[in-house]
């Protein structure tokens, strides 16, 4: 799941950001409500978590333009107004949940997983299978043929966009998207590097690749014969 925390206030930023990567999320940040809303229109976020409070926009007058453009990505709301009127405006503006500050940070996590139950994203699927691999995906461990992989998060990452788009070609920069942060400045063939690693757990002592090259493009998920370059 990717998430985008548009939050102006540094320490703030900084401890959300922080708290969600260790969970497991791919998180980016914006510092005020404009680029905020840039970033929210290139629809690759799952989640916004938007601070009301915000300069250059107004974090409702972000959440309504968004919906009036009809892009119903879900918006968690952070807010100091917490009165019942401040929370009924937010949801009536469109937004999908509205969290007082001061919160709890395992209260906000529970609220993520609320909304993604709620509107069945995939963060409400832990486990997927795809071409004989079963991907349990809070535990971070596929299974294939009886044996257990265990996998780094960002495999996980990587290997789920895999799977999701089984017998399709993957890009790499659907892999970027996918497994690193917007601001992310990607350093020679680090999602080949990865890959590599994936393969070597998940093909390594098995009679069939899972992982194949696409010369060009990028690579595709399948139990099905190709004509795999080596790599």
């Amino acid at each position: 799941m990717r998430i985008l925390v548009v939050e102006d206030d540094d320490r703030s930023a900084s401890y959300l950001v922080r708290g969600l990567r260790e969970s497991g999320y791919v998180v980016d940040r914006a510092a005020d409500g404009e680029l905020g809303l840039s970033l929210a229109r290139e629809l690759i976020f799952d989640l916004l978590i938007v601070d009301r409070l915000l300069p250059s926009l107004d974090g409702l007058e972000l959440v309504k333009t968004l919906r009036q453009a009809g892009i119903a990505v879900p918006v968690l709301m952070l807010s100091a107004l917490a009165s019942p009127q401040d929370r009924i405006e937010g949801l009536r503006d469109g937004c999908d949940d509205y969290l007082a500050k001061p919160y709890a940070f395992a209260e906000l996590l529970a609220r993520i997983e609320a909304i993604a139950r709620r509107l069945k994203m995939p963060l409400g699927n832990t486990t997927m299978s795809a071409a004989g691999l079963t991907l349990d995906i809070p535990q971070r461990v596929a299974s294939r043929e009886g044996q257990a992989i265990v996998l780094q998060q960002r495999e996980v990452l990587l290997l789920q966009t895999l799977m999701r788009n089984a017998g399709n070609v993957v890009t790499r920069s659907m892999l970027l998207e996918a497994a690193w942060d917007y601001d992310f400045e990607p350093r020679g063939n680090i999602v080949d590097m990865h890959i590599h690693r994936i393969r070597k757990k998940i093909d390594g002592g098995f009679a069939t690749s899972l992982i194949h090259t696409v010369p060009g493009a990028g690579y595709v998920f399948t139990d099905e014969p190709q004509a795999d370059p080596a790599t």
